[in-house]
């Protein structure tokens, strides 16, 4: 049986903090019909799509509470659904949630293309700080606006339309952590996606990192752990200089073995599409990463038991 699903990547240019919601809603909407015209069936959307990346700010109560989503959908971002079931394009979506009980997440859902929520994931590795940095022009606020997601990274197996792929999520600062693709490879994952809204400057402050060395950091990561894990991955950007802050480009979709199959070439509104094999994913599975056969995991129980570094003693001389 061919497994093949036709993907695309939604890069999004800077969502700006005076920009409408109708405004970069009609964006995502341009991104979604091209996609579809290309023959895409699954459209990958960046983190926090439907919002300038308001964690860059020091913001309380109204002036927050208008960048989270209450439900979803939710009459704001409805059309995004409703085209995307005419089209029967399935789609990624990264946002703020605000759940009935008042927990905040950045999060992600994966919707199939009858409009259903597939799946959602609540970030788990959470940057930047609670505090904010004094005398600091842009914050990276997110420890203080949401709370570390509660889910895992659980994986979804897709229906028919979607070859019955193996899907798993994340969302920016997560695909850095090599522990996430590999929870997600010990369930078989054949398709990753990912959103990020990565800054092309060190947000905490650094001077050692410019935009052209983040970027390759975003590209490395999706490339190597793509391999280790043999599994397809979709990263999405959204890029450019947002409110004066610059953000990244580089939205690539990577195959099994690691090689970048398309990747944006601007920092604006991109769509690129490949078609996704999922029987590309075997060699791997089968053979060199074959975790069955050759993980040891009674060796590596200072992953899960412990946070920090504790350095080796320092033995004497004599």
């Amino acid at each position: 049986m061919v497994r093949v699903l036709r993907a695309a990547a939604a890069q999004m240019g800077p969502t700006q903090k005076a920009d409408s919601r109708e405004h970069t809603l009609a964006r995502m909407l341009a991104l979604l019909e091209e996609a579809a015209g290309r023959g895409a069936s699954l459209v990958v959307f960046p983190e926090l799509a439907f919002t300038t990346f308001f964690p860059r700010w020091l913001l309380e109560g109204e002036a927050l509470d208008q960048y989270f989503e209450r439900g979803m959908p939710n009459p704001a971002v409805a059309k995004l659904f409703d085209r995307a079931r005419a089209l029967r394009v399935g789609f990624y979506v990264g946002y703020a949630e605000l759940t009935p009980d008042g927990r905040r997440y950045n999060c992600a859902i994966l919707v199939d293309r009858d409009g259903e929520i597939l799946g959602r994931y609540r970030k788990v590795h959470l940057p930047g700080s609670v505090e904010p940095r004094e005398g600091a022009r842009y914050q990276q606020l997110e420890k203080r606006y949401f709370e570390y997601g509660d889910l895992g990274f659980p994986a979804f197996r897709a229906g028919s339309a979607w070859a019955h792929a193996i899907m798993g999520m994340m969302i920016c600062n997560d695909r850095r952590w090599p522990e996430s693709w590999r929870v997600l490879g010990l369930q078989g994952v054949e398709l990753v996606c990912i959103g990020y809204n990565s800054a092309a400057y060190d947000p905490n402050g650094g001077t050692t990192e410019d935009g052209a060395l983040r970027t390759f950091h975003s590209t490395l990561v999706t490339q190597a752990n793509a391999y280790m894990n043999a599994t397809w991955a979709i990263s999405v950007a959204k890029a450019g200089e947002e409110d004066g802050s610059g953000l990244i480009g580089g939205s690539c979709i990577v195959d099994p073995n690691g090689r970048i199959v398309a990747q944006a070439q601007t920092l604006a509104d991109e769509v690129i599409v490949a078609d996704i094999d999922l029987d590309l994913c075997r060699q791997g599975k089968d053979k060199m990463f074959n975790f069955a056969a050759h993980r040891r995991p009674e060796q590596y129980r200072v992953i899960t038991e412990r946070a920090g570094v504790i350095e080796p003693a320092v033995l004497d001389a004599d």
